[in-house]
């Protein structure tokens, strides 16, 4: 089912449309809230295609900001350098972390071990439950996507190699 809200957006000169178009609001679901006052949230469907219209099962997974109505877009790429800048600070800590990201691949739910998140401390980069919570649902986007099994595996794998590189250190 697909809900819809209509909205009403009379034309205009172009940088007239561009800010109304810029103030439309976010449309999706909150799927997590975290300690921060952040959200996890998903937009559906996302931008996958298939024979050049969007896959109605994919999904976009971003973080929410209420504070400042900001969304952003977390990759794997930035979530490996933070693990990355945290290991250099921290290599026990940021191996729990990744063992902890292992459960999460796995099918455990976050909200289960949230004490043992709480206990992690790191300096720099995202809260660990930020992490944790916006994986569980990359990987799942990735599930819906790649249904062949390589979904969520395909992006452990670097995890994973950087947690034997930090153990091997």
């Amino acid at each position: 089912m697909i809900e819809l809200k209509q909205i009403e957006i009379k034309n205009k000169p172009r940088d007239a449309f561009v800010k109304l178009l810029e103030d439309i609001p976010y449309r999706g679901y909150q799927v997590e809230s975290l300690q921060d006052g952040n959200k996890i949230v998903i937009t559906k469907p996302g931008g996958k295609r298939s024979y050049g219209r969007p896959r109605k099962e994919d999904f976009i997974v971003f973080i929410f900001d209420p504070q400042t109505n900001g969304l952003w877009q977390i990759t794997h790429k930035q979530i490996y350098k933070d693990l990355e800048e945290k290991s250099e600070g921290n290599k026990k800590e940021t191996i729990k972390l990744i063992n902890l990201l292992e459960r999460v691949k796995d099918g455990e739910d976050p909200d289960y071990f949230m004490d043992e998140v709480n206990a992690l401390f790191f300096s720099i980069g995202e809260h660990p439950e930020t992490l944790l919570k916006v994986y569980k649902w990359i990987w799942g986007q990735e599930d819906v996507n790649y249904p062949n099994g390589e979904g969520r595996e395909k992006s452990w794998i670097a995890l994973n190699k950087l947690r034997q590189t930090l153990l091997n250190d």
